[in-house]
């Protein structure tokens, strides 16, 4: 096994007496020579004491710092393994076959190249100070990525030698998790008033975003991550359920000009923890911190990062603007009218104080963008919304969920279908794991009859977010408009275990009961509704199935009552499938010039079957400029 300061130190323990007793038990010692490490007192001791008890000291380079006095004298006559001249990859292989290697330490071997047996223990020594805890939580981050991936690959390399991993003892879950994959949770508020779950909240999606940039790294998408907030599951379930090999977890405390995280790497499969590392650094170095740790982690798990590392496009930031873009986060995250008002009057106020900064206006323009579809006068908001994509992009042409956005307006509002096919493509293009551009890319292969392709687009969505609930109700409504009713109904059962409030949840599982023979089950679900509007709709399309028209009639009444100005194709629906003609038309033409979004959907509407023999309705479907 590997030992490593301080991850290994019991709490409580002398911290001077644990790296002793650690060297005494070791069959070998690794040194990293670095900078950090030759200047330390305390490396040069540790150096000292294994070779006092004749340990064989295995040292890899990594950098040109020159050896101090009292590391000159242990290992001037030894070799080491130099990763400047081979490459990290190819050094950290050397070093992985040199502790593998079957003959023990003999005569005449020097210390440094020493072999140790497989299944030793070995001891890895760094620059920290035992005494200050503020210097273990300063070691510089080269030193730490390269602590981090020697100590991921003993654990994942090693290990197995004598532990059987996931993969060999669950097939089921070795189907699933790719070996490259992270789940980042929330992080934890430590902070003294517990106020600061916003800001944890935003450390972790900030790390969370840029691991999703290194192209080799499957990352789960926050939606589904953030499930497990505030539950106490065990680590190996949760990666069970999200289908990926590793997880970061963490805790976040914050003063006033002070930020203290904490990270640990854990292997989803047998719960072991790979890696941690404790950060303490002023408020204005946040940015650079979540750049490190996504770095370190993505090299903990053997994935390469050059110049071009995913946090290079991002700039410090005013302090201000930043605090307050991931307090609008916070708020709109909650997706009710309320939060997506507060949400947009804390980004607003980021902008505000600094107005170049790309991240709070994409954030401002998906904040209306959902807003829109909850208000009563969507088309002032649509425009809020497509203003601020287009600023966006303007600051960073890069950002595929603006791109995205533009195309939902053009998709919802405009109905300008070449267009939204032109924005899609490069949403796509800039962001092909983002589970939000592919379920709002969705909403235009349905309008225009490519149910297959939309179906595929959700299902990939669901392989990087597979607790998104956006999707799966998604997925509902497309199989319904295929007339797949039992792939509807699991689907919709599949929005309710996620979010047991999910607006329009319990009515379309009724609609899917309903559709499959069922109105009396429907009927009983959709009274579960919280929403009377929508209850009122799946009542009224229920009870007329039943031959309960008296019924039918009241729910309708309560549906025109409570949805005439932002429910009217709910409400042509409903006639439609009366075979009101007359009616459903009235209320389409109203839903026209409210600028309905769902009209959209018009053409793969299964209520709409009865219009379709009238000249008016194809008229109508033309005028959409929608594909027969």
């Amino acid at each position: 096994m590997c030992w490593i300061a301080p991850r290994d130190v019991n709490a409580g323990a002398l911290y001077a007496e644990a790296i002793v007793r650690a060297i005494g038990d070791a069959k070998a010692l690794v040194l990293l020579l670095s900078a950090n490490s030759v200047a330390s007192a305390h490396v040069s001791k540790e150096v000292e004491r294994a070779s006092s008890k004749r340990r064989p000291v295995i040292a890899l380079r990594i950098d040109d710092a020159p050896l101090s006095p009292a590391l000159e004298y242990f290992l001037g006559e030894s070799h080491w393994i130099d990763a400047r001249a081979a490459g990290m990859d190819a050094a950290v292989a050397k070093l992985i076959a040199a502790i593998r290697e079957p003959e023990r330490t003999a005569a005449g071997v020097t210390p440094a190249t020493a072999a140790v047996t497989p299944g030793a223990s070995l001891a890895v020594a760094s620059a920290v100070d035992p005494k200050s805890p503020r210097s273990r939580m300063l070691i510089t981050a080269g030193l730490a990525v390269v602590v981090a991936a020697i100590a991921a690959l003993l654990a994942i390399k090693f290990w197995p030698a004598k532990h059987p991993t996931a993969e060999q003892t669950n097939t089921t879950a070795s189907s699933v998790a790719n070996n490259k994959s992270i789940a980042v949770l929330p992080f934890t508020d430590m902070s003294e008033k517990k106020d600061q779950e916003y800001f944890a909240d935003g450390m972790a999606e900030e790390i969370l975003d840029i691991l999703a940039k290194v192209p080799s790294l499957k990352v789960i998408g926050r939606t589904s991550s953030f499930q497990f907030k505030g539950q106490n599951e065990d680590l190996r379930a949760i990666g069970a359920k999200l289908g990926v090999a590793y997880l970061l977890e963490g805790s976040v405390r914050r003063s006033a000009d002070r930020v203290r995280v904490t990270a640990q790497l854990i292997d989803a499969r047998d719960g072991a923890h790979l890696w941690s590392q404790t950060y303490d650094r002023p408020a204005s170095d946040t940015l650079q911190m979540q750049g490190e740790i996504a770095v370190t982690i993505a090299r903990s798990l053997e994935i390469g990062i050059g110049a071009d590392n995913p946090q290079s496009d991002r700039r410090l930031i005013n302090d201000a603007a930043y605090d307050l873009y991931l307090r609008g986060r916070y708020a709109a995250e909650r997706v009710d009218a309320d939060g997506l008002a507060a949400g947009v009057t804390y980004l607003r106020q980021a902008l505000d104080a600094d107005p170049s900064f790309a991240d709070a206006q994409v954030a401002l323009a998906f904040t209306y963008y959902e807003q829109a579809f909850t208000s009563l006068e969507p088309s002032g908001i649509f425009e809020l919304s497509r203003q601020a994509a287009q600023s966006a992009l303007k600051l960073n042409p890069k950002l595929g969920l603006a791109h995205a956005v533009l195309g939902g307006i053009l998709t919802d509002y405009d109905w300008d279908w070449a267009a939204a096919d032109r924005e899609f493509k490069q949403a796509f293009a800039l962001a092909p794991h983002d589970a939000r551009v592919l379920t709002i890319t969705t909403d235009l292969t349905v309008a225009l009859g490519q149910l297959d392709t939309a179906r595929q687009m959700l299902k990939q969505a669901l392989a990087y977010d597979p607790l998104f609930a956006d999707a799966y109700s998604t997925l509902g409504w497309i199989e319904w408009c295929a007339g797949r009713y039992e792939e509807m109904l699991a689907a919709a059962r599949k929005v309710l275990e996620i979010d047991p409030a999910y607006d329009w949840g319990h009515t379309t599982v009724g609609l899917a009961l309903l559709n499959r023979g069922d109105p009396a089950a429907a009927i009983t679900e959709i009274n579960r509704e919280s929403n009377a509007v929508e209850q009122a709709w799946g009542l009224a399309l229920a009870y007329q199935a039943l031959g309960r028209t008296a019924e039918s009639n009241a729910a309708l009444k309560k549906l025109i009552t409570g949805g005439a100005d932002n429910y009217a194709y709910e409400i042509a629906e409903v006639y439609a499938y009366r075979g009101e003609r007359d009616e459903a038309l009235k209320w389409l033409e109203r839903a026209y010039a409210q600028k309905d979004s769902t009209l959209k959907w018009i053409a793969r509407d299964p209520t709409m079957a009865k219009l379709e023999v009238d000249p008016r309705y194809k008229a109508f479907v033309r005028r959409m400029n929608l594909p027969d």
